[in-house]
């Protein structure tokens, strides 16, 4: 299966590209990216000549499927090229960052009958599939209580230059101007609720705190309500320890049921299931799984059969939550604001 990838940045030299490359049956083809930099970058990390700068020359060749690891704001533009041409397209979280956005993607995909994927990697780590396992086997009765929680500093808000220089972190500083955490990070966890409840969501409330200087919070709360009765919190941050010189993040499932607990963390990969007649150690393993993605990537390629990917709907669903909520607490906290005035 030949693929075409349109980005390369940070993620997808870390996690899609290689990924790629260890996946039998997928052969990376071509990269395009408009920074002369990163596909020397590319040529440099793989040795591979298959990068451009033009995107003509890029739809030049002949794919597969696409992957679209590019930054958000042109995740519209690259997938409805690649669906105007026929290809499935395996697309980077967040979809989009509106509603509208995915809405307007999701229809043009459906009108020319071409499947697009979420990149929802966590979905597919040992840890979260045994977890998934575990709840359909009933192992801690119905769930009534999921948390994640993923506190972090992003790598940190200040960057040091090449001239010694303490700069603004280009990284950190997007990803905040782009919706802050909770659109960024947090729709892993929303959708990691769904995916093991089975259940959609009802409503949600958020909460955000800020540390830093910009309109989005830097740490938020999202309860979410299920139709099955489920309450799911998703918490994130970008500034855990971001002015701090060693804090480790903290990263942490947590579920709750009518015969159990499920319990992951971080430190140590140490996941755990207890009920009153058993006490489980599942495997040890990161939250991501980019390999383990590209392997169901390529049988939905070979099958025609998309259904076991998160899907573009997924995405929607996620970012909608996300986005939501933290436009809500944007605007209170602007209301509170123009009142103390």
């Amino acid at each position: 299966m030949r693929i075409g990838l349109m980005g390369y940045g940070v993620v997808a030299s870390y996690g899609h590209v290689p990924a790629i490359l260890h996946t039998p049956g997928l052969e990376l083809t071509g990269v395009f990216d408009p920074s002369g930099a990163r596909i020397e970058a590319l040529k440099k990390d793989t040795g591979l000549e298959i990068g451009t700068t033009v995107e003509s020359e890029f739809w030049d060749k002949q794919y597969d499927a696409i992957v679209v690891a590019s930054p958000v704001a042109f995740h519209v533009p690259n997938a409805r090229a690649a669906i105007a041409r026929g290809y499935p397209v395996l697309c980077e979280k967040p979809l989009t960052l509106t509603e509208s956005d995915s809405r307007e993607l999701i229809d043009f995909a459906k009108a020319n009958g071409v499947p697009v994927a979420v990149g929802f990697v966590y979905r597919f780590s040992p840890i979260s599939q045994t977890i998934k396992t575990w709840v359909d086997e009933g192992k801690i009765g119905e769930v009534r209580a999921i948390r994640v929680v993923y506190l972090w500093d992003l790598h940190g808000e200040w960057e040091e230059s090449s001239a010694g220089e303490w700069v603004k972190s280009p990284r950190w500083r997007d990803r905040m101007l782009e919706g802050g955490p909770m659109v960024d990070c947090g729709v892993h966890g929303i959708d990691l609720a769904r995916f093991w409840s089975g259940s959609e969501i009802l409503a949600g409330l958020g909460h955000g705190a800020w540390v830093s200087n910009y309109d989005a919070p830097d740490t938020m709360h999202l309860h979410l309500d299920h139709e099955c009765g489920l309450s799911s919190t998703i918490e994130m941050s970008f500034t855990f320890g971001h002015t701090c010189k060693n804090v480790p993040p903290i990263f942490q499932y947590h579920l709750v049921g009518t015969g159990g607990v499920i319990r992951y963390q971080r430190d140590g990969w140490h996941l755990e299931c207890h009920s009153g007649n058993e006490s489980i150690l599942g495997p040890s393993s990161g939250e991501k799984n980019f390999d383990g993605m590209y392997v169901a990537f390529h049988e939905a390629l070979s099958k025609g059969d998309f259904s076991t990917l998160p899907l573009a709907e997924d995405g929607l669903i996620a970012t909608k939550w996300a986005r939501d909520a933290t436009d809500r607490v944007i605007e209170t906290r602007q209301q509170r604001l123009n009142l103390s005035k």
